[in-house]
């Protein structure tokens, strides 16, 4: 019966997402038909289609999976209800890369610092660097919540380096650097996809053989062990997948909140469990749906909403209903 349950809520939320892909086609400044989508007739819709809006769509399809993916195995990690995927700072050393690269406008000119591709290679290269510190740090430190504290203390001093940085520069460089923390599913273009999906699908790729040993880590790392699990080799695994999903995801799209840590608990209270191999596929389909929702939302509106406001409408009160329910 629970079974049947769980795989009706599958298909329900494949449908859903799947109609919030097509709608996310449809809707924006200029209204399309979902005739439109298929006839191909029209050679300025074809192309507000083809290199706008389906990009767009599919990132959201992407990041949203990968941020709701990323933010289960923190919870799952620290035991957590409120960690999220950037609470090992690996969000705030991108933010760091961004800001070294958009405000050194002594150095280099105005062009080269607003290239797409500089700023993704600026928060790849400080997104990596956090990560390898937090791998390099988890092999010393056995204990998960003093791990969690050291992420955070990374992320504490990344993001006091950016308001130094911000301190000093010159408007412009900080307006860039602003508008990037707003996010932007708009952003990513095809090339730049091609190099975004490997980097996500890797991430997936070492969650989902994860999933026996992450039920494991449900009752602590101690029950685990007393499994036969090889806590720190799983410990390492979870942390780098995060790493790869969380810093592709930000790499490419400025920092969105609170996707990583509300949809998991709504996938849980969906199918009511915490089995992994159930609760990780329905958090990529929750996390696909929000941030499709969220870019809808963005898109109807009079004026185009940044992405991480409308994230932050829907996230919070959520999290503030977890914690009452939780007490």
């Amino acid at each position: 019966m629970k079974k049947a349950r769980s795989t009706y809520l599958f298909i329900l939320l494949l449908l859903l997402t799947i109609v919030l892909f097509l709608s996310d086609l449809v809707f924006g400044s200029v209204s399309l038909s979902f005739g439109d989508l298929f006839s191909g007739e029209n050679e300025i819709h074809r192309e507000i289609l083809m290199n706008f809006r389906l990009p767009k769509a599919v990132t959201a399809l992407l990041v949203g999976a990968a941020l709701a993916v990323a933010g289960l195995l923190m919870q799952t990690l620290f035991l957590n209800p409120l960690a999220g995927p950037y609470v090992l700072g690996i969000s705030s050393g991108a933010s760091l890369g961004v800001a070294l690269f958009l405000m050194a406008s002594s150095v280099l000119p105005i062009s080269v610092l607003g290239s797409a591709w500089g700023i993704i290679a600026a928060a790849v290269a400080g997104a990596l660097f956090v990560l390898l510190a937090v791998l390099a740090v988890s092999f010393r430190i056995r204990n998960s919540v003093s791990l969690l504290i050291v992420g955070m203390m990374f992320g504490s001093m990344t993001g006091s380096l950016v308001s130094v940085l911000q301190n000093y520069s010159n408007p412009d460089a900080v307006k860039l650097f602003v508008v990037w923390t707003f996010g932007s599913l708009a952003s990513v273009t095809w090339s730049q996809m091609q190099v975004m999906l490997p980097l996500l699908l890797a991430g997936f790729f070492i969650a989902f053989i994860l999933q026996k040993r992450l039920n494991s880590f449900l009752l602590g790392e101690n029950y685990a062990r007393g499994l036969g699990v090889s806590v720190a080799s799983t410990r390492f695994l979870i942390i780098a997948a995060t790493g790869i999903l969380a810093g592709a995801a930000t790499a490419f799209t400025g920092p969105i909140a609170f996707v990583g840590i509300a949809v998991p608990h709504l996938a849980r209270g969906l199918f009511k469990t915490s089995d992994h191999r159930i609760i990780l596929p329905a958090s990529m389909l929750c996390g696909a749906s929000l941030l499709l929702v969220c870019d809808i939302i963005s898109q109807i509106s009079m004026y185009a909403i940044p992405i991480n406001a409308v994230s932050a409408l829907f996230g919070a009160p959520l999290i503030i209903w977890i914690i009452l329910k939780k007490r």
